[in-house]
């Protein structure tokens, strides 16, 4: 079977899922749908699209098209998933899932009636290297979860659209799916809800929060903290701290690329172990595969490490507390 694929806006990040899609040999994009004739003319140049289209309607309406990918801002994610699950289609949609807890209910309401394929778009956990991060959470190595910590910053809020909401919802959201990852796989199902949170954070000029960083604490005594900010910097760190040892992603944990992925494990007693991971493909290309995937199999959701549908309920609703808190500090 091959996918037939809809991409939904042309902003920067959707080369990088058409790039994924080219290189599958189980998919194809059919077309590309947007607001502006000229711009959909050069995405459709410069990567052999068959077909343009401005009318979204239309589209979702081709008995012809398989799989949707709504690369758009975060507030319309919801009504663009509603439609698309209306019309039957496999959706994949750019983290974050919403902006608004509303909008997050609405959207799962909607691929649960329709019955449809539905995977929020962080694709870095696909990627191999974070199927082996997964694996040593669950091989024993760490002992007892006691600490995570997790930092995203990256100069990018000229570029990003401010009904967006900010960085939270634009590179908060990795390191909080992240954490939400390590303390479910080491803490079990319900152990993400049983928080307390403090957030603070700085606004920009359009009332967003530029900069951000949070405190948790879970049950047991497990402790958290994650900064996230647009406004300055290139850099990502994310470390898991157990009571025998600590795992650190040496490289980027959300950009994994084609080649050598690297990890370490630090035991508290005995020799760092350099974990590296080869593949021939990044991130997008990985999620690509899996969607299809899950596609083939007729399932609603994804498996671990990708989000199900009730991880990205949880990790919205995360986004969601600790927006809440900034604005209140």
């Amino acid at each position: 079977m091959t996918l037939n694929w809809a991409i939904f806006g042309t902003g920067f990040i959707s080369n990088k899922v058409i790039d994924g899609i080219t290189r599958s040999d189980g998919s194809q994009v059919q077309v590309i749908v947007g607001r502006k004739p000229e711009v959909l003319t050069k995405f459709q140049a410069a990567h052999g699209i068959p077909k343009t289209s401005t009318d979204y309607e239309a589209v979702l309406a081709d008995p012809s098209i398989d799989a949707v990918y709504i690369g758009l801002p975060n507030h319309v994610h919801h009504t663009l998933t509603t439609a698309a699950a209306k019309a039957g289609k496999a959706v994949l949609s750019e983290k974050s899932l919403t902006t608004t807890m509303q909008d997050a209910d609405t959207l799962l309401a909607s691929v649960r009636e329709h019955q449809t394929f539905f995977v929020e778009g962080f694709m870095y956990l696909s990627h191999p290297l974070l199927r082996r991060f997964y694996e040593v959470l669950q091989d024993g190595r760490l002992g007892d979860l006691r600490s995570v910590s997790g930092v995203y910053a990256a100069d990018i809020w000229k570029f990003v659209n401010p009904l967006g909401m900010g960085t939270l919802y634009n590179l908060g959201c990795y390191p909080a799916s992240l954490l939400h990852l390590t303390v479910q796989t080491m803490c079990g199902q319900e152990a993400f809800g049983k928080r307390v949170l403090h957030g603070v954070g700085n606004l920009n000029s359009d009332n967003t929060i530029c900069d951000a960083a949070c405190s948790v604490r879970f049950d047991k005594g497990v402790l958290a903290t994650l900064q996230s900010t647009d406004s300055y910097g290139t850099s990502n760190a994310f470390s898991v701290l157990g009571s025998k040892g600590e795992l650190r992603f040496v490289s980027n944990p959300w950009q994994p690329i084609a080649g050598r992925s690297h990890l370490q494990w630090c035991p508290y007693d005995g020799d760092v172990e350099d974990i590296y991971v080869e593949d021939d493909f990044d991130a997008f290309y990985h999620q690509i595969k899996m969607v299809e995937r899950h596609v083939v199999a007729q399932d609603q959701e994804a498996a671990r490490p990708s989000p199900g549908h009730q991880d990205s309920y949880e990790i919205m609703q995360f986004l969601t507390d600790w927006e809440s808190a900034c604005r209140q500090c």
